[in-house]
C-alpha cells in the first residue's frame, strides 16, 4: 500500500489526500510564487493527478501567463480563505503541485530542485544537496 498524506487550506474547507512520495519537490524563486505566496518563493510538491484526490472543498482556478518562462500557469485556491492548494503548469500537464504548506504533517518529502534563483531574494542561501538553477526546470 502507498503512503498516503493529507492536507488542506487555512479554513478546513478544502482537503485533499495524496498517495505515494512527489515526483519531485521544488522551490520556486519566481516572481510570479514570489506574488501567489506573499514570500521569498513557492515550494511545490508535484504528483501525477492520478495520486492527488479531493475529499471536500471547492477550488476556485486563477489561470495566467507567467511573465518569468512565458507559459501558462493555473493557480487553485479556496473559495472561502484564499489559500493556495494546488497547481498545473503548461510544462507538466499531467501533474498537480500540491502547495508544500498545505500538507498536514509539512516536510515529509525532499526537496530536490531550486528553480529561478535569478529571482531569489539576495538573503535566500540554497541548501548544498539541492540541484539549483538560474532558469526553471529543464524540458
Amino acid at each position: 500500500m502507498s503512503d498516503v498524506h493529507e492536507g488542506g487550506c487555512l479554513c478546513g474547507s478544502v482537503r485533499y489526500q495524496v498517495t505515494a512520495d512527489p515526483e519531485v519537490s521544488i522551490v520556486c524563486h519566481c516572481k510570479a510564487c514570489q506574488h501567489r505566496t506573499g514570500s521569498a518563493f513557492g515550494i511545490g510538491a508535484y504528483f501525477p493527478k492520478a495520486n492527488v484526490k479531493f475529499l471536500s472543498g471547492d477550488l476556485k482556478t486563477f489561470e495566467f501567463k507567467s511573465s518569468t518562462s512565458d507559459r501558462w500557469v493555473k493557480n487553485e485556491f479556496c473559495q472561502q480563505c484564499g489559500t493556495t492548494v494546488t497547481w498545473t503548469l503548461e510544462m507538466r500537464p499531467n501533474d498537480r503541485a500540491i502547495a508544500a504548506g498545505t500538507f498536514d504533517k509539512p516536510g515529509w518529502h525532499s526537496i530536490a530542485r531550486h528553480i529561478w534563483t535569478e529571482s531569489a531574494h539576495p538573503w535566500v542561501v540554497h541548501p548544498s544537496d539541492a540541484l539549483v538553477l538560474e532558469k526553471g526546470s529543464p524540458s
